[in-house]
């Protein structure tokens, strides 16, 4: 126990600390605040460890700097630069508001692990004050299930048909139909892709996008 003692220093304590805030904060704003209507397992196994990532990444960062005169300035921005270039080079397009809850816990995490001079009372009000307005944001937020349909009367894709295109897709699936929006369209097999919002209670399926591979729109 003694040999513990000497060999973990304050500053470490007062990490795991901040650490622990940086986590609760995060999990509140991933599992209560964007699962509950998207549902997207995948980005919230994603930001979860990002924010884990980033916060040691920043504070290590901090810790190894804090000596070299001059030097902590310059490592920050370089640090913070790579940080954030991750959201332009990503392998798969991400909806805005994925890309938004993205950039609010990196930011989030940052602030977390390196809010080494005001009080941990400053740093929970701080880490508050964000998830109150990320609530009453979500709050304005009106998000309706959409599906992604290959869609056989390439007719009804014309403007001047739209209403008749939404009766069809009403009849047709049993939906309540809001918004159509056309993608791909396959002039050779009579197809497009249709995104179709509707109302319900479902998630969010379509990642915002109106495109399909050739291979997806090939008829089985």
């Amino acid at each position: 126990m003694n040999f513990l003692e000497l060999s973990v220093s304050t500053d470490f304590w007062e990490m795991l600390m901040r650490f622990a805030i940086c986590m609760v904060v995060s999990w509140v704003i991933i599992d209560r605040l964007y699962f509950t209507k998207s549902h997207r397992s995948d980005f919230y196994f994603t930001f979860m460890l990002i924010s884990v990532a980033i916060f040691f990444i920043v504070f290590f960062m901090i810790f190894v700097l804090d000596d070299m005169k001059g030097k902590t300035g310059m490592g920050v921005g370089i640090g913070l630069f790579g940080i954030f270039s991750i959201m332009r080079y990503r392998t798969d397009a991400m909806p805005v508001r994925e890309m938004t809850y993205l950039f609010v816990l990196i930011c989030l995490a940052v602030l977390n692990a390196l809010a080494n001079s005001i009080t941990i009372l400053e740093l929970c009000l701080t880490n508050l004050i964000v998830v109150f307005c990320v609530w009453i944001c979500e709050q304005k937020l009106k998000i309706h299930p959409c599906k992604l349909i290959q869609y056989d009367r390439i007719e009804l894709v014309k403007p001047e048909h739209r209403a008749e295109l939404i009766a069809d897709i009403e009849q047709r699936f049993g939906l309540k139909v809001l918004k159509v929006e056309v993608g791909g369209i396959d002039t050779l097999r009579d197809m497009a892709v249709l995104k179709v919002c509707y109302e319900g209670n479902e998630v969010l399926e379509t990642d915002g996008k109106v495109k399909l591979k050739l291979s997806e729109l090939s008829r089985k």
